[in-house]
């Protein structure tokens, strides 16, 4: 039974979004969808009965059409942000103009939900711009709306997601994977069907007002383990090779070049090195998934089931693992 709540969900179209509308649309609520791009963002319509789930054109670099996605919703969620800038698409006008863009215009309108994705990490004296962008983020959403729930979550992983499917495809073609720094960086990783229950739970329950939650899955790892579990999960057998931070500057500002030509996405940039640097997990003191009464789903269970495509005969090709057992 469809509720009479609409939730206007702003990046709705990318890979967590349409997790989310998912979620949403399931529990009944009424979804709007704001993207830049409705018209490439149609197959989010049969995520819901029909009329359930809306399509509008907007860019929260733009008051106007902010202040028309959100006009008459009872709740917003703001999930645009990006890993690497180009164009106009930059950290400081997604993640902290536009958030606040987002949070004044849902505070002038009366909403008093608003659910905010920023990242673990995300300080104001980071040395990465992107954790900084995030930091001033959080702060911007939460001085034009205190009420503002905050998620911060760790790497997220899912069938389309950028990070196993990246270094998996990377691996297709390449003899030698890199490990910056050796590779002992420390990553949480959580499922993206788990952060869209997350948002859920945030419009069910009326005290995880104005909290921040950060979300990480069910394990930690250092970033070499899991690239051995993407080579074993793919069945290619990859040298991994130890390199220093210095290094990965230089391939960094390369990658950064080749992001100035059209379509070209980066493999790494100056600022993702930075980052890698850093532990990414759950804070010991954070409130997490488990206060949201949600149980992770582990690397282990899902990963293989969306990177089978990446070994040599596809789904059924039986990896060493599987004929040493």
């Amino acid at each position: 039974m469809l509720r009479d709540e609409i939730i206007t969900v702003f990046g709705g179209s990318g890979f967590v979004g349409r997790h989310v509308v998912r979620a949403l649309a399931k529990a009944g609520y009424r979804v709007r969808v704001a993207t830049r791009r409705p018209h490439l963002a149609q197959d989010l319509r049969v995520m819901g009965v029909v009329g359930q789930v809306q399509l509008v054109q907007a860019n929260i670099r733009v008051k106007n059409s902010v202040e028309r996605a959100i006009a008459g919703a009872a709740g917003v969620v703001n999930l645009v942000g990006v890993l690497n800038e180009g164009g106009r698409q930059t950290f400081t006008r997604l993640h902290a103009l536009g958030a606040k863009t987002v949070a004044k215009a849902a505070a002038d309108s009366g909403i008093e939900r608003l659910v905010h994705f920023s990242a673990i990490g995300a300080d104001a004296e980071s040395p990465s711009r992107y954790a900084r962008s995030k930091a001033e983020g959080e702060e911007s959403a939460r001085n034009a709306l205190n009420s503002t729930t905050i998620l911060r979550p760790s790497i997220i992983f899912g069938t389309d997601d950028g990070f196993f499917n990246r270094f998996a495809s990377m691996a297709r073609y390449m003899p030698v994977l890199p490990l910056f720094g050796g590779g002992k960086n420390r990553l949480q990783p959580v499922f993206a069907g788990d952060v869209a229950k997350a948002v859920l739970a945030c419009f069910e329950s009326p005290e995880t007002a104005g909290e921040t939650f950060e979300l990480g899955g069910a394990g930690t790892y250092t970033f070499e383990q899991l690239m051995r579990f993407i080579l074993e999960t793919i069945d290619r057998p990859r040298f991994l090779a130890p390199l220093p931070y210095a290094l990965g500057h230089v391939i960094g500002l390369f990658g950064e070049i080749s992001a100035a030509l059209p379509f070209v996405e980066p493999i790494l940039t100056r600022d993702q090195l930075t980052q890698l640097k850093l532990d990414n997990v759950v804070s010991p003191s954070a409130k997490g998934l488990s206060d949201l009464g949600i149980t992770p789903e582990t690397v282990e269970a899902i990963v293989p089931t969306y990177l089978h495509c990446y070994r040599r005969y596809g789904q059924f090709h039986e990896t060493s693992a599987e004929r040493t057992r």
